[in-house]
C-alpha cells in the first residue's frame, strides 16, 4: 500500500473552527436549558418566590391586628411601593421578601423605604384578610385592568412587562395565606371590585 493511500484511511480530527463551533453549540444549548429565562430555572425561582409572598403575608397579618383587620392603603397612590412602603421597618425589616428573585429587580438595603426603591409585586389595595379565595398581592402584571380567565395576566414572551418569571407565568398570594401559580392566561377571574384597586409597582 502505497503512504499516500494510508495518509487518506487515517481518520481525520476536528479542526479548530469545528470545535470552537461545537463548544459554542453546548453553551447555547445549556443557557437554554438552565439559564435565568429557562423554564426549569424559573420553576425553582417560582417557589422561591412564593416563599417571599408568604412572609409578607406574616407582616400584612401583624398589620391588620394592629388595624382592626385593615391592610395597608394610600389615598391616590398609584404605585405599590406607595402603599406597601407601610410595612418597612415596623413588621417586616427584611427587604429582600419585596424582590422577586425570577426577576432582574435590584436588592433593597434592609430597613430602607421601599418608595424610595423598586419592589416586584403587585398590591390590590382595599382587601382584608376576610376574603381567604381574593388575591392580595402577585407577580408584577402586564397592566391594572380587571381580566376574565384565559386573558394574560403576565408576559406571553417574557419581554416587560409582567415578567418577574420570563414567559413562565407567576404566583398570586391569596387571602389565606396561600399561594396559588397561574400561567401567562389567568386561570381565574380579576373581575373589577368596589373599593378595590390593583397597584403595580414602578415600571
Amino acid at each position: 500500500m502505497k503512504l499516500s493511500e494510508c495518509q487518506a484511511a487515517a481518520p481525520r480530527g476536528f479542526s479548530l473552527i469545528e470545535m470552537i463551533i461545537t463548544l459554542a453549540l453546548m453553551i447555547v444549548m445549556t443557557v437554554m436549558m438552565f439559564g435565568f429565562g429557562s423554564a426549569s430555572h424559573q420553576r425553582s425561582q417560582k417557589k422561591l418566590c412564593a416563599d417571599n409572598l408568604q412572609k409578607i403575608y406574616l407582616a400584612l397579618q401583624i398589620y391588620a391586628n394592629d388595624f382592626r383587620g385593615a391592610l395597608p392603603q394610600k389615598t391616590n397612590a398609584v404605585t405599590s411601593e406607595e402603599v406597601l412602603d407601610e410595612l418597612v421597618p415596623k413588621y417586616s425589616a427584611d427587604t429582600s421578601i419585596f424582590i422577586c428573585p425570577g426577576g432582574r429587580d435590584s436588592q433593597i438595603p434592609s430597613g430602607e423605604l421601599l418608595r424610595n426603591h423598586k419592589i416586584s409585586y403587585a398590591y390590590f389595595m382595599g382587601r382584608r384578610l376576610d376574603a381567604p379565595q381574593s388575591p392580595l398581592l402577585s407577580d408584577r402584571q402586564i397592566d391594572t385592568e380587571p381580566k376574565r380567565a384565559g386573558e394574560f395576566v403576565f408576559s406571553q414572551n417574557g419581554n416587560p412587562p409582567g415578567n418577574n418569571h420570563h414567559k413562565y407565568g407567576g404566583n398570586f398570594l391569596m387571602g389565606d395565606g396561600s399561594v396559588q401559580f397561574s400561567p401567562p392566561q389567568l386561570t381565574f377571574s380579576l373581575a373589577a371590585v368596589p373599593g378595590v384597586v390593583l397597584l403595580n409597582p414602578k415600571p
